[in-house]
């Protein structure tokens, strides 16, 4: 709706108010505290002024503290495995990126550390299978949050592994963050994501990638908007979202646009 549009661009301002104006420990925390900003504001406008949709604090109030995480056992499924195997393509890719976006942020070549990072990321997807749960990978929020903080200690992920874990047995904290609405979200997305599409841009600036070469241009242009816009496509029924489009759209349009040694050497 309108109403959400407009939320959603205030949770904008909010979150790059606190990136400029505020210093310290505050600025380092700006996701979380523009976020925290915006959440109020949004509570006054709905909850206080009757504006839009209100957050519903009962869900918060019926959560108990404590509760054991629903684990389920694996079940090996033909169909259900051959259509997420194309998807292990699409995580190798975004983890790939990741190291060379934070490579790029802080100025160390960390290709050595590529096939550490699969394996690990391998592992826990593993783990997670064999609990019930998803797929893992290397979030792009994370490396949105890395780019704008300027922290990038290992040990920062570790504490807050940990945190995550103790509050994944708190039905209560699920239900505080399930009362975040929708408009909020979206705003600190539109924030998070587009540090990731400039931290892209920054690597290529930083490898002098050659935009005069029409295959580069062509490539980077479309996968671009696929990824940005989340341009989606149907196989039946298997569906890649806009990540899963950009990164097989630039590994194809890049073998398509390949030309032969003696063009490339005439030119």
């Amino acid at each position: 709706s309108t109403f959400d549009s407009w939320m959603a661009i205030v949770t904008v301002l909010c979150v790059g108010g606190v990136a400029v104006f505020t210093r310290g420990m505050l600025q380092r925390l700006l996701i979380l505290v523009g976020l925290l900003i915006a959440y109020v504001i949004y509570a006054i406008v709905t909850n206080g002024m009757g504006l839009g949709k209100p957050i519903d604090f009962s869900i918060v109030a019926n959560a108990a503290w404590f509760g054991m995480p629903k684990f389920t056992a694996p079940v090996f499924e033909p169909q259900a495995m051959t259509l997420l195997v194309p998807i292990a393509v699409i995580l190798v890719a975004e983890n790939l990126g990741h190291i060379k976006a934070v490579s790029a942020m802080t100025g160390y070549n960390l290709d050595r550390y590529v096939g550490r990072a699969f394996i690990g990321d391998g592992l826990a997807t593993i783990v997670s299978g064999f609990a019930g749960g998803t797929g893992v990978t290397t979030y792009a929020e994370n490396i949105g949050v890395m780019a704008v903080t300027k922290i990038y200690s290992t040990l920062v992920f570790v504490i807050a592994a940990v945190i995550a874990l103790v509050l994944g047995f708190s039905p209560k904290f699920g239900a505080v963050i399930q009362t975040i609405p929708g408009p909020v979200l979206g705003g600190v997305s539109i924030v998070v994501f587009g540090l990731i599409a400039v931290t892209g841009a920054r690597i290529w600036v930083v490898n002098k990638v050659d935009f005069s070469d029409n295959r580069n241009l062509i490539v980077a242009a479309v996968t671009l908007v696929l990824g940005a816009g989340d341009f989606s496509l149907k196989l039946g029924s298997f569906g890649l979202g806009g990540i899963g489009t950009a990164t097989f759209g630039a590994i194809i349009l890049y073998a398509l646009l390949r030309r032969k040694p003696a063009q490339e050497a005439a030119v």
